[in-house]
């Protein structure tokens, strides 16, 4: 197995965890190279645990770790199409790149929807409904949600490139002598991270993506993402596309009791060509959770079993 081309970042899903614990981890993993990048989600109530418990909203907490981080790459797994209108988050997105020094990933996913995405995938009831009622948002069906996903791509690229006034005449966004000052300090923009698994959503992302990124264990199983893979590498043939130019990112649940476990399941999305793997990290954070995974995750990965299992 070879892990030259895969690196690793975290994520802290801001529920039921206060700020300070967040930010101790984001400084944390800052002073650690091996962990190049940082993750929050983007809900509004908490999907798991007490109803009644603490959750941050992401894109604020993101700007304001972007304003204590110096190294770390950075973003939301993945920012919800259905709750900000795509200007108004390309506004914000270029901003926080300015913050932090031209750090972003724009992150991003179609939202919450009527229905499972067509490709199956995470099991169970549909959280977005309580949450998008709660907050007076509106789900939209699956294919409508692709649709609006495509428009709004479009719409960060022209934000982030255009130095011209633009007008957007689409099927469900209509924009009007738009500008966007100041540009994200990447240029032309922020890369791009498309999450998701549906047939139609991975077309986007071939289309469009610098990186795709899907739930892995326990969520999806490895045979899971590999097999949406293959259906990627599919629409990058129909478009001509070299699959290679989009990073294959997979988010992995770490077992603070079981690292072997993790490390196992890290180095099978590995075998399958996954080259970012993003560790995501259970409530609540134990003091030097970031030098742990890097010993016990990261050093352990790239060691490969034989040096593990010598004495």
């Amino acid at each position: 197995m070879s892990d030259q081309r895969v690196r690793f970042g975290i994520k802290t899903t801001p529920m039921h965890v206060s700020y300070d614990d967040i930010r101790r981890v984001w400084q944390e993993a800052d002073a650690l190279p091996e962990i190049e990048d940082a993750w929050l989600w983007d809900h509004l109530l908490p999907l798991r645990g007490p109803k009644d418990g603490q959750i941050h909203e992401g894109w604020t907490l993101l700007s304001a770790l972007a304003a204590q981080t110096e190294r770390l790459r950075l973003g939301l797994l993945v920012t919800s199409n259905r709750i900000r209108p795509p200007a108004v988050l390309g506004k914000m997105a270029s901003t926080v790149d300015v913050v932090s020094g031209g750090r972003l990933v724009m992150g991003i996913g179609v939202g919450g929807t009527h229905q499972p995405p067509d490709a199956g995938g995470i099991a169970g009831e549909n959280p977005a409904v309580a949450e998008y009622e709660a907050y007076g948002l509106s789900l939209v069906p699956p294919g409508e949600g692709v649709a609006r996903l495509g428009e709004a791509v479009e719409i960060l690229r022209r934000m982030w490139t255009e130095d011209d006034p633009f007008d957007f005449e689409g099927r469900y966004y209509r924009l009007r002598g738009t500008r966007n000052e100041p540009k994200p300090v990447q240029r032309p923009g922020p890369p791009l991270l498309i999450g998701g698994w549906g047939t139609r959503l991975l077309r986007l992302v071939a289309e469009h993506a610098d990186i795709w990124n899907i739930p892995g264990p326990p969520h999806n199983s490895v045979e899971f993402v590999a097999e949406r893979g293959r259906v990627l590498d599919a629409h990058c043939a129909d478009i001509g596309r070299d699959p290679r130019e989009i990073t294959r990112s997979v988010q992995v649940v770490v077992s603070y009791d079981d690292p072997a476990a993790t490390r196992a399941t890290v180095a099978d999305l590995i075998g399958i060509g996954v080259n970012h793997v993003v560790l995501g990290l259970p409530q609540p954070y134990p003091p030097g959770v970031a030098r742990w995974l890097v010993d016990e995750i990261i050093a352990g990965v790239r060691r490969g079993p034989r040096e593990q299992a010598a004495p």
